[in-house]
This record gives structure tokens, C-alpha cells and sequence, in this order.
């Protein structure tokens, strides 16, 4: 079946999300070919720190005609925007029903960056076959996402590309579970925690190297209308992480962790940490992925070594007020 009946006249690529971590990132790894015309939006784009270059433009995804605005004459949309955590429910309909207007109005691919939740509790290793059988309500509205933007691909109404990426940690990912948890305060010499399990292997994504697999989905039209998952290095225990963190550190810190009666009883008081309860389930069995087919389709993909990785992030959080 056809898609969009306009079609885009340039070349422009609209990142849509582009002060968040993955956003900022894609944004980042665009801008490393000469001649890119990218337009970088936020709801604070303007006032951002974005290289000289970039376009930027200030909208809020709530708002479906700012949307479609900030979306104008592009070739390419990449949807990174998403709404905070304990909203995700009420805001997330309204933002995708705004991005797909958009996409289609414009007649752009849609590249939308999306995360794995979908298929917790995990059943073996992550693929694009394994079934999304997500037991928690954000699971849950992920599933329904993928599904309501694969329809619209069917129907003829947009072209799109899913990419799905699991926890992610790197200079700039602040927002990260690893980060806020572990990297930050060990960076500031402060204990290391882990989410709930310190033994399970569970994979976690270095966020130039996401970055780099988004821009091939972006620069290439081989994956429309599939989910893709992005390939990692192999899963690590979060004790075998904080093991190498503590001998990249000058002074090794402890290490502890975030069990489910202290998320209880933070949840009581805090929305974030009563919002990421549900997560256990990524966290309490092993969570690995195969991103294997990615490669197929996509070429060979960036695996930077975790301990040069791990050495990236610290040295940016340490200047940020970290250990001298």
C-alpha cells in the first residue's frame, strides 16, 4: 500500500526529544557528517546547548499543531521525546497520536526510538521474535505503541522504523538508571547501588554507540515497518560493572543495592521510585539481547569496550563536580 501522499522536497532530518539523553546523542552522532541539515526540538531547544549548526526549535509534544509545526519539510523525524516516568499513561497516547499526524503530514520516515519493556519478564534472550507479554502496565503501553505504529505503516498512513534499546549509560545520560544510581555518586565517591539483583546478567547499552545504530535507521530505509533490537556488548552482572568502575576510581567505593522493600518504601514518598517498582522483572533474572538481525540489515554495529565506556562516563561526571 502507498505511503503519505506529500512527499518531502529536502533532506532535513527533525529530532524530535533532542535535549534528552538518546536525543542529544543522535543529534551528536548526525552532526558528525559534514552537510547534515538536522532540526533539533524541546520545549527548551532554543535556549539549549546544541552545536552552532543545528536548527532548533521549541515545541511541546502535548501539543499536536506545535508537533506538526516543528515537523515541517522533514525528511526524516526521529520521535526520542518521551513524557516523565509517572506520566506515561496519561501523555503518551496524546504524543504518539501527534507524532503519526505529523508523520504523515509531512510524508517524512519516522524513526522511533523505542526501549524493551514490552517483553519483560524476559523468556531466554531478547530478540525480535521473542513475545511481548510485558505483565505491568508501562510493559504493557509499550506493546500497544509498537503495534498502533506498525498499523499505521500497513495501512499506508506513514513509514516507520522501530529501534529498541535497553538501560543505557554514557556521557550525558544523566537521567539513566546506572547513572543515577551507581556512576554519579561513584563519581563523587559515594556508594554504588545496584537495582534490585546484583548477580543477574542484564545488558545495558552505551548511549553513542544507540546513537550510531539510530543514524543507520535513519540513513537507511532497509528496516521500515520492523521492530529492530540494537546490538550491545555481552551482559554483565551489575557487580561485575561496579567492579570495573571501582578500579577505574582513584578510591574504590561501596557497593550496595535498591531492594524491593526500600522501592516500596520510597515509592511511598517519591513517584519516580513508586513509578520504577515495576521494573523488577528487568532486573531479578538475567535480561539479555541478540541484536543480531539489526546487523544483517544494517551492517556491522558500533560494541565499544564496557571499560572504555565506563572510563568515558566517569571522566564526564567527574567533571561535572565528581573526584578531581
Amino acid at each position: 500500500m502507498p505511503h503519505a501522499n506529500h512527499q518531502p522536497t529536502g533532506d532535513l532530518i527533525t529530532v524530535l526529544g533532542a535535549t534528552g539523553g538518546i536525543g542529544r546523542a543522535i543529534v551528536d552522532e548526525l552532526m558528525t557528517t559534514p552537510g547534515r541539515r538536522v532540526r533539533a526540538v524541546s520545549r527548551s531547544a532554543t535556549t539549549s546547548n546544541l552545536p552552532a549548526a543545528v536548527e532548533t526549535h521549541d515545541a511541546d509534544m502535548m501539543d499536536p499543531a506545535g508537533v506538526k509545526e516543528a515537523c515541517a519539510d522533514a525528511a526524516v523525524i526521529v520521535m526520542s521525546a518521551q513524557p516523565p516516568y509517572p506520566r506515561w499513561a496519561s501523555d503518551w497516547p496524546t504524543m504518539l497520536d501527534s507524532v503519526i499526524e505529523a508523520t504523515a503530514a509531512t510524508g517524512a520516515r519516522l524513526v522511533f526510538v523505542d526501549n524493551l519493556y514490552a517483553y519483560a519478564p524476559a523468556q531466554g534472550v531478547i530478540t525480535e521474535r521473542s513475545p511481548e507479554h510485558a505483565t505491568d502496565t508501562k510493559g504493557k503501553l509499550r506493546a500497544q505503541m509498537g503495534q498502533q505504529l506498525l498499523a499505521a505503516h500497513r495501512d499506508g498512513r506513514i513509514r516507520v522504523t522501530i529501534g529498541r534499546f535497553t538501560d543505557y549509560f554514557g556521557p550525558g545520560a544523566s537521567n539513566s538508571g546506572l547513572s543515577m544510581l551507581a556512576l554519579n555518586p561513584a563519581a563523587k565517591g559515594k556508594t554504588m547501588r545496584a537495582m534490585f539483583d546484583l548477580d543477574q546478567p542484564h545488558a545495558f547499552h552505551y548511549l553513542p554507540d544507540a546513537a550510531a545504530c539510530f543514524v543507520r535507521m535513519i540513513d537507511s530505509d532497509a528496516g521500515d515497518g520492523d521492530i529492530w533490537i540494537l546490538p550491545t556488548t555481552p551482559a554483565k552482572t551489575q557487580r561485575e560493572v561496579f567492579a570495573i568502575v571501582n578500579d577505574l576510581l582513584p578510591k574504590p567505593v561501596r557497593v550496595g543495592r535498591v531492594g524491593p522493600l526500600a522501592m516500596r518504601i520510597g515509592g511511598l514518598f517519591d513517584p519516580m521510585i513508586r513509578e520504577s517498582r515495576s521494573v523488577q522483572v528487568q532486573f531479578d533474572r538475567p535480561w539479555e539481547v541478540d541484536g543480531s538481525a539489526f546487523e544483517e540489515t544494517y551492517g556491522a554495529a558500533p560494541r565499544t569496550d564496557l571499560r572504555q565506556a565506563l572510563q568515558a562516563t566517569l571522566a564526564h561526571e567527574m567533571s561535572y563536580g565528581g573526584l578531581p
